[in-house]
């Protein structure tokens, strides 16, 4: 690498053993810079000479031993100035890629941006050899401010090392890298760069220990969005081939690593308001109880969001349609549980909400009303399809709440808490699972308590055949199938197919899950239509909505129904597909 003359220091990053080639310059020597300072391995320079020439060039900010442990040997030649000279205002400068308004950013040692960690001094972090400042952000982080002030005065690496939706894929103990939506929120707030001491100390301490490295086996049919944490679709090709969707095709929606549980060590604690005493059960406990089993469907909360970002971007994984799956679990019920432990009458006991806490960490809950209802059917579950829960899906133990939104659906469940209050955390308070209308771009000055998260869920249907692109004969009539769901244990009434933008609909024929008990349909409907093509066209929309026993149905636009997180689209379904004629 080379220096210039006299105007200051560059050399390349790759040099440093940063990972990467970009340059940065280190500026603040004097203009009339005349000394020579060779630093070669073994040629013409000692250790100490180069590093009493740096420690000088630097003004200071290097820690001598990481500076020669990190350049001595590295830089072949560094043209300098007068050592005296000044140099208190060092700055960095990625050339080679920083936009140039970043260029003169000052430069911050790790000690200096500890110091702003929270309060008055504001909240800065780091990534990689930035300095941000992230105190006006902290409010609409979709995690919750909690879970960004973890990182707060420190390094976004620990933090983004578990909670990988942020960062681009990459090998365990690499350098992080942001999605460029991420990226596109932080360049703004960028502040400064770190000390390449700093840096470098970070770049020789980075861990190849993976919190993500005994993740299960998955499916490769899995439709993967992100493998850390994992979040993999069903793949709609294959949902109608079963109306239990085997465990390897179940999609998986994971917050967090998969924890680790020996179930011969598994225990869950039950207490709270009107429960006396708290109460553990084992494994084996819970399997002594009266056992149910249930099929029902579990949709995460952000099914078909790739069907809102063409109206605005959202936040989150672009899901399609394979986000909701369907098992037979089996276990015990929680209102069975919750008296067993002693809640006689939650009512009488103040008891408003029953709350769930995960192995992971995640927490969330549910109203009282459908805890406790016969006929809520709320599960804690211990088997899925007639097996052991999968680790992917909860094993030992996961709490399945019918109708509901499935973040509700604690996995690796290890409390259960009566309250009468919601539970704490950003899955239930914060901004992760609550609704916004079409306007609200951001949260700013909004009141969260006033926005109730989200629990049942709205009506909804897809078309998994024919599948978007396909090619389809445009002379006879079009066999279109896909599934339909209500949440709160709301019946599928009818599903509306159209191959004319809506113009004229056939009714399709509703097959299994149609026979469900009333107000108890926990599971979806397959559903199947004959829809004539339009006589002339080369192409056509197919179009499908749902409506269930209380009227309920789809809205036609996604524009109607955009919302800031991107959860809920239940806006009519369109497939795109080629018609094919006879010559």
């Amino acid at each position: 690498s080379q220096v210039g003359s006299g105007s200051g220091l560059q050399t390349s990053r790759r040099n440093l053993g940063m990972g990467n080639q970009v340059g940065f310059a280190v500026r603040g020597v004097a203009a009339h810079c005349s000394q020579l300072c060779t630093f070669s391995s073994g040629q013409g320079a000692d250790a100490s000479a180069s590093t009493g020439c740096a420690e000088r060039i630097y003004g200071g900010r290097v820690a001598m031993a990481t500076f020669a442990a990190a350049f001595f040997g590295a830089v072949s030649t560094l043209a300098t100035a007068d050592c005296s000279a000044d140099t208190a205002s060092v700055t960095i400068s990625k050339t080679d890629e920083a936009p140039e308004e970043k260029r003169e950013l000052p430069v911050f040692s790790k000690a200096e941006v500890a110091a702003h960690a929270g309060g008055e001094a504001g909240v800065w972090v780091i990534l990689g050899d930035k300095v941000y400042d992230v105190t006006s952000f902290i409010e609409n982080h979709p995690g919750g401010a909690e879970k960004l002030m973890t990182a707060a005065g420190k390094s976004l690496e620990p933090y983004w090392a578990l909670y990988r939706q942020h960062v681009q894929p990459g090998s365990a103990g690499a350098e992080l890298h942001p999605k460029d939506h991420v990226a596109e929120i932080l360049a703004p707030l960028q502040i400064g760069w770190l000390d390449p001491a700093d840096v470098a100390a970070a770049a020789a301490a980075r861990s190849d220990d993976d919190p993500y490295a005994k993740e299960p086996a998955r499916s490769p049919m899995l439709r993967m969005l992100s493998e850390t944490p994992c979040s993999a679709e069903s793949p709609p090709s294959l949902m109608l081939d079963h109306y239990v969707t085997p465990n390897e095709l179940f999609f998986v929606r994971n917050h967090h690593p998969v924890p680790v549980i020996d179930g011969e060590d598994y225990n869950l604690l039950v207490s709270g308001r009107g429960i006396k005493h708290a109460k553990e059960y084992s494994l084996h406990a819970l399997k002594a109880l009266p056992k149910t089993t249930l099929t029902a469907t579990i949709q995460c909360g952000g099914n078909r969001r790739d069907g809102l970002n063409p109206v605005r971007k959202t936040s989150g994984n672009a899901w399609g349609v394979g986000a909701i799956s369907n098992a037979t679990w089996g276990g015990v019920l929680l209102r069975d549980l919750l008296n067993d432990a002693g809640l006689a009458d939650a009512g009488k006991n103040g008891v408003a909400h029953v709350q769930f806490e995960g192995e992971d960490g995640t927490k969330a809950s549910i109203p009282a009303t459908k805890a406790t209802s016969e006929l809520g059917d709320v599960i804690v579950a211990y088997e899925m399809n007639g097996e052991p829960i999968p680790a992917d899906h909860g094993f030992p133990v996961r709490v399945v709440v019918p109708g509901h939104v499935g973040v509700r659906n604690i996995k690796w469940l290890r409390k259960v808490i009566t309250s009468d209050e919601e539970a704490e955390g950003v899955w239930q308070r914060g901004i992760a699972y609550k609704q916004f209308g079409p306007s609200v771009t951001n949260v700013d000055g909004l009141d969260l308590k006033e926005y109730a998260p989200m629990q049942e869920m709205p009506v909804q249907s897809a078309i998994l055949s024919p599948m978007e692109g396909a090619k389809v004969d445009g002379d006879e009539t079009i066999t279109v199938q896909g599934f339909a769901w209500s949440g709160g244990g709301r019946n599928i009434a009818r599903v509306d197919v159209s191959a004319d933008d809506g113009v004229t609909w056939h009714t399709a024929k509703l097959k299994e899950g149609k026979d469900q008990p009333p107000s108890r349909a926990w599971a979806w409907t397959f559903w199947e239509a004959e829809v004539p093509p339009p006589k002339t066209a080369s192409s056509t929309t197919l179009i499908c909505k749902a409506v269930d026993v209380a009227h309920n149905s789809q809205p036609e636009s996604a524009a109607s129904v955009w919302n800031l997180r991107g959860l809920a689209n239940n806006s009519w379904h369109r497939v795109d597909v080629q018609l094919q004629r006879d010559a």
